[in-house]
């Protein structure tokens, strides 16, 4: 991927050679301590339920990162940065990490626009996945078991723009469960960054998979999109027994109506079919129906609100099963997006949402330029009885977040001026159900502060 992004660049950089060229470079630093106890961790048994069920943790983590990027005029772009993260554990003092642990290639990609009449974008490298599309119940993080650190996928995009309204996508991507373009410590050599697995997995739990969006509206109220994926993740071996490889095809659709200046809706329907190495039957789905306000008042405050109901299907034969045979998939959408406490997931693996009824509430109000507060409420049921939990109900509990973001010096981009310095303070509460073994409630504290330059 790298070797063909680079003859990519060079090809169009010849091909764009008298247009007028442009440098540029960055940096920037995130610091942030988390701390948290009494997390149900992972009821499966994957990947870090020995690690976060049920344990105070506190821990400081330190993530540099600096880029670059070469622009061609408006039409081509040239982008990469490295990444590194390091960590103190306060406790418990295990899995430090000091500098330089790990800096990795985290980015580079060529970014083409407007292309034979502005008919043909495109994107071709290790870039992020994060709301790809706007697709955000299948794209949030490809790298869920480094989200602390990145979320990028070797990719391929492509957008054809058909009329003044719509537009055709095609993607493919390549996600390696390891990063082989990295320099560091030999302790982070191998680590895994995809994270399907259960605890003592071999490192080869690579995905690859491709598909294609038509986003378009009837009439100016009424934006959709259409989208067909497949998904593919290869076998491995867990402490000597195999687990299959699988591939699904997915189909969704999401609807945006947009009521009034402040009141919009939203409908995603998606379904899931393929099978696995072992010749099984897989499928699985998911909805959302949500509603949202924002107020489109004149002045900088302005207070929003939405609510929402989200369904993934779950398997009741999850647990003899590996994943069951009619769980939900999320796709590439394996992120903290909904809660931090569930860092290693409500199914089988890290942040793997699936299994799930969750009616959630959130409220808040904007203040300005990186400044605003939001507060989410609502309570989380299991969809199937998998018995993951280690109990016999379907209640898995009650969630409450508060989050704060808050600038502390802001850029005057028009005297261009870059450096910022801005945080944020995340707090959750979960009080379990009876899905889980556990009734201890949760907790999880995180402040944050990045330094942009």
């Amino acid at each position: 991927m790298t070797r063909a992004v680079t003859s990519i660049a060079l090809v169009l950089a010849t091909l764009c050679a008298s247009a007028e060229v442009s440098f540029d470079m960055g940096a920037d630093l995130r610091v942030r301590q988390e701390i948290y106890d009494n997390a149900p961790g992972l009821p499966g048994g994957g990947l870090n339920s020995t690690s976060v069920r049920g344990k105070y943790t506190n821990r400081m983590r330190f993530r540099p990162r600096v880029w670059g990027e070469i622009k061609f005029e408006d039409r081509l772009r040239v982008y990469t940065r490295l990444t590194d993260e390091f960590r103190w554990n306060v406790q418990p003092n295990l899995r430090s990490r000091s500098f330089p642990d790990e800096v990795f290639l985290d980015n580079l990609y060529v970014d083409g626009k407007g292309f034979f009449d502005g008919f043909l974008d495109f994107t071709v490298g290790r870039q992020d996945v994060m709301n790809l599309y706007g697709l955000e119940h299948i794209f949030q993080d490809a790298t869920p078991n480094d989200g602390s650190r990145s979320l990028y996928a070797d990719m391929i995009r492509f957008t054809l723009h058909c009329t003044e309204e719509s537009t055709l996508d095609f993607f493919a991507l390549y996600l390696s469960d390891e990063n082989n373009l990295r320099w560091g410590e030999s302790a982070s050599d191998n680590r895994s960054i995809v994270g399907l697995g259960e605890s003592g997995a071999e490192p080869d739990r690579d995905e690859w998979g491709a598909g294609t969006v038509w986003s378009s509206n009837f009439g100016e109220a009424l934006p959709y999109q259409l989208y067909l994926m497949q998904k593919n993740t290869a076998s491995y071996r867990v402490k000597g027994s195999k687990r299959p490889s699988t591939r699904r095809e997915t189909l969704g659709v999401k609807i945006t109506p947009r009521l009034t200046d402040e009141w919009s809706l939203q409908f995603d329907g998606i379904g899931q079919i393929g099978e696995n190495g072992s010749g099984d039957t897989l499928y699985g789905s998911s909805a959302y129906a949500g509603v949202k306000w924002k107020s489109a008042s004149a002045g900088s405050v302005k207070p929003f609100a939405s609510a929402g109901f989200l369904f993934m299907s779950g398997s009741k034969d999850t647990k003899e099963t590996y994943g069951g045979h009619g769980a939900w998939d999320p796709m590439w959408s394996r992120s903290v997006r909904y809660s931090e406490i569930f860092l290693g997931g409500t199914h089988y693996a890290t942040c793997w949402w699936s299994n799930m009824y969750y009616a959630r509430l959130e409220a808040g109000i904007d203040l300005g330029a990186r400044h605003n507060l939001t507060w989410s409420s609502g309570p989380m049921f299991a969809a199937a009885q998998d018995h993951l939990g280690g109990a016999d109900g379907s209640y898995k509990g009650y969630l409450n977040t508060l989050h704060y973001n808050f600038p502390l010096i802001l850029a005057d981009k028009d005297k261009g001026e870059r450096f910022e310095v801005f945080g944020h303070l995340h707090l959750e509460l979960f009080n379990p159900g009876d899905y889980f073994e556990t009734s201890r409630p949760a907790w999880f504290i995180r402040w944050q502060v990045e330094f942009k330059f």
